[in-house]
């Protein structure tokens, strides 16, 4: 089975082998993916293993690891079939909901209401496990609310800032 999926707007394709190795834009990788609770995987690839926290929302994907918090989607091949013929596969516009992908301590918030921010852009900083977790903006846009507050703990999928 083929799919692309498109990580902080860099596109992979990944196809999945009958015999269950796994090809990234062509190329064979070792990786090996155990789940260990709701959100939470084990990823050992190139003798590395990584925690990974991975959280769906609105058929987007919210992946944290080595303390960074990537956004995601995983089109099948109709999905992007489907999309080619809409005219690409994310949205410009609309908001944005940056949500915290665990629980934490939110550490900094490093934009104010009606900034400007750009693409990969750090918004929040979350500490969560004794890591501090830069949250990014998804694309270019503007702060319209913020609903955290620098030194609170904070709930997993608690709304941290909006972007539109």
């Amino acid at each position: 089975m083929k799919y692309v999926t498109i990580i902080n707007d860099t596109r992979f394709e990944v196809e999945i082998q009958n015999d269950g190795t796994l090809l990234v834009n062509g190329e064979p990788r070792d990786v090996d993916f155990f789940s260990l609770g709701a959100s939470l995987y084990s990823v050992i690839t190139e003798n590395q293993s990584y925690e990974v926290v991975i959280e769906e929302q609105h058929g987007e994907y919210q992946v944290q690891m080595r303390g960074r918090l990537f956004n995601g989607q995983v089109l099948d091949e109709r999905a992007q079939l489907l999309a080619s013929r809409r005219g690409g596969f994310d949205a410009d516009s609309g908001e944005i909901e940056i949500k915290a992908p665990m629980p934490g301590l939110v550490v900094a918030i490093l934009v104010n209401e009606g900034d400007e921010v750009k693409a990969g852009q750090t918004i929040v900083i979350l500490e969560s496990m004794k890591m501090q977790n830069e949250l990014k903006a998804p694309r270019d846009g503007v702060v319209q609310r913020i609903s955290a507050e620098v030194g609170h703990s904070v709930e997993q999928k608690k709304l941290l800032v909006t972007i539109v």
